[in-house]
């Protein structure tokens, strides 16, 4: 069985389309059924950019069967993608999960049903994910971090089922666990300030979410060693993210050579990966002193 694609859309008819031009070369796009969640305008300015990318839906060929589902209201990113989860894993029993802002290598496919096969019975294990940063130091080929992630990614019913929507039963897990470090991976990134701001209204985000449910249960996500996902909303047209470069990475040209491995984090990798984030904030601070300088 090959797993649906969940693709999630909004108003950025061009970012779409790249992203559907480089699902379709994967070899198993025309054995994979491709389900599109399209929300819906914000206001009157968003109403053509949204109509455009549902003129796109109707022309997508190429896979064993397309589907869409258009939302007449706007629900938003983090509602769109709880409800449409949801429903495709209680339907397929395993889902890969897409926004319209992201270029795949050609085997992204391969990689996503490959290791939803190879870890299916693995409680230990929730989700799949396709993109890795782009690190300097060389990671092995496929690896577990603690958590779960949100750019191009894959779970199992029994994966979801352990999503928490309420941030203020996280926060507090959290804190009697007394795992606020290690969900900063060691002060490198501020998750636990999102996951309060995520409780106090000043973001809505489903992603924070779906990693401190990870987190807290101690589950783990399986990455590539080789970044096999491109995230382009990077360039400030998307809602959630604004302008930068320093995510952008190579996509890997090659298939990843998968096998079972210890399902344990490696320090090692983790280690790396904390590095890369201590870096973008040194890079973030240099940035903000020059401009500040007019430089």
């Amino acid at each position: 069985m090959y797993s649906p694609i969940a693709l999630f859309v909004y108003n950025r008819p061009d970012h779409f389309k790249r992203t559907i031009d480089s699902l379709i070369i994967n070899d198993l796009a025309l054995k994979s059924d491709l389900i599109i969640f399209s929300d819906g305008a914000k206001d009157i300015t968003d109403e053509k950019s949204v109509q455009k990318v549902r003129e796109i839906i109707k022309e997508i060929q190429g896979f064993k069967s397309v589907k869409s589902e258009q939302s007449d209201i706007n629900k938003g990113l983090a509602k769109s993608i709880i409800y449409g989860v949801t429903n495709t894993v209680k339907k397929f029993g395993r889902i890969i999960v897409l926004e319209d802002d992201m270029i795949v290598s050609p085997y992204f496919l391969n990689f996503m049903n490959e290791a939803l096969d190879i870890y299916e019975r693995e409680e230990n294990v929730i989700s799949i994910h396709g993109y890795i940063y782009p690190v300097k130091k060389q990671l092995p080929e496929t690896f577990f971090l603690r958590g779960a992630d949100c750019w191009g990614w894959a779970t199992w019913k029994r994966g979801w089922d352990f999503f928490e929507e309420d941030s203020n039963f996280l926060i507090e897990q959290i804190d009697k666990s007394k795992l606020q470090k290690e969900f900063d991976l060691g002060g490198s990134v501020k998750n636990y300030r999102m996951l309060k701001n995520q409780r106090e209204g000043k973001i809505d985000s489903w992603a924070i979410r779906w990693h401190a449910s990870a987190f807290i249960k101690n589950k783990l996500t399986l990455y590539p060693g080789k970044s096999l996902v491109k995230n382009i909303g990077t360039d400030g047209l998307g809602t959630h993210l604004g302008s930068t470069n320093v995510y952008d990475t190579f996509i890997s040209e090659g298939k990843v050579n998968l096998k079972k491995i210890p399902l344990e984090v490696n320090k090692l990798n983790e280690q790396i990966i904390s590095e890369y984030f201590r870096s973008i904030k040194f890079k973030s601070r240099v940035s903000g002193l020059k401009k500040r300088l007019g430089i």
